[in-house]
């Protein structure tokens, strides 16, 4: 399991000040499919377990990080936070999507029944160091990377790349989610969950092309298309009016896969 783990501030009486719930067993497309049962389970475990022992410590501020994959599969674009529970769940992951809108009750739930001031986000596709490379269980942006680099090291001629290359996806830099969640803390207090993201996608195609580009490795076929099932957009309106793009959370321009 790829457990990115909870981040916690202490006050001078070791009494926990800050929680962000980052914790979490993730995957790509392959391994949601391939195992439902653990990505169900082992994160309403980790949330569970970390909102009830938040509470009884007196935790003052928690935030807890939802996932693209809560939203319906086609819900409209850009995806609003009021979308959440609107429609049917993309079928590769839909465990993992319930298991993270049980977080998202979850924190709504301690706000209701003891004040807590916790809150919910909901960030879209994330890249950057410590990423997982695994290409059966990395996301697309990583797993590009690894197959594009591989096929420059070993020569190949080309590279596969899963489904018919026009769904688009929004990316964001994990430095620029650190700081949007910073900003959160400190300005948000509210029970329904936001985005975090920048407002601007790239064709998977696109993507690819760039990342090609990068490492030196021309040369890309997509013949796999039953290999992928996910709705043709996933951008998210950033933010509801209190708090918009990561782009002005950040105070300069967000960095994404297209820049």
């Amino acid at each position: 399991m790829r457990d990115l783990g909870a981040t916690v501030g202490f006050l001078e009486d070791t009494r926990p000040a800050v929680v962000v719930d980052a914790a979490a067993r993730v995957g790509g497309i392959a391994a949601n499919a391939a195992e439902p049962v653990e990505f169900l389970h082992d994160n309403l475990r980790i949330q569970a377990n970390l909102l009830d022992a938040s509470h009884r410590v007196g935790v003052t501020r928690l935030l807890l990080l939802g996932s693209s994959c809560i939203y319906p599969k086609f819900a409209e674009q850009p995806i609003r936070e009021d979308s959440l529970l609107t429609g049917a769940l993309e079928p590769t992951n839909d465990a993992y999507a319930i298991a993270k809108i049980a977080g998202i009750l979850g924190v709504q739930s301690y706000r209701r029944e003891y004040g807590r001031s916790w809150i919910s986000a909901m960030p879209t596709n994330l890249y950057g160091p410590g990423d997982n490379f695994d290409l059966e269980k990395s996301h697309v942006l990583p797993a590009l990377m690894r197959k594009f680099h591989e096929a420059r090291v070993s020569g190949a001629p080309t590279v596969t790349v899963w489904g018919t290359g026009t769904p688009r996806r929004e990316f964001l830099h994990v430095d620029d989610l650190a700081s949007a969640c910073l900003h959160l803390l400190e300005t948000y207090d509210d029970p329904a969950p936001i985005n975090i993201g920048v407002g601007e996608d790239v064709p998977i195609a696109e993507l690819a092309a760039l990342v090609a580009h990068t490492v030196g490795r021309p040369g890309v076929e997509s013949p796999d298309h039953a290999r992928t099932t996910r709705p043709p957009h996933d951008r998210r309106r950033p933010g509801r009016p209190s708090v918009v793009s990561c782009r002005d959370a950040v105070g300069a321009p967000a960095r994404g896969p297209n820049r």
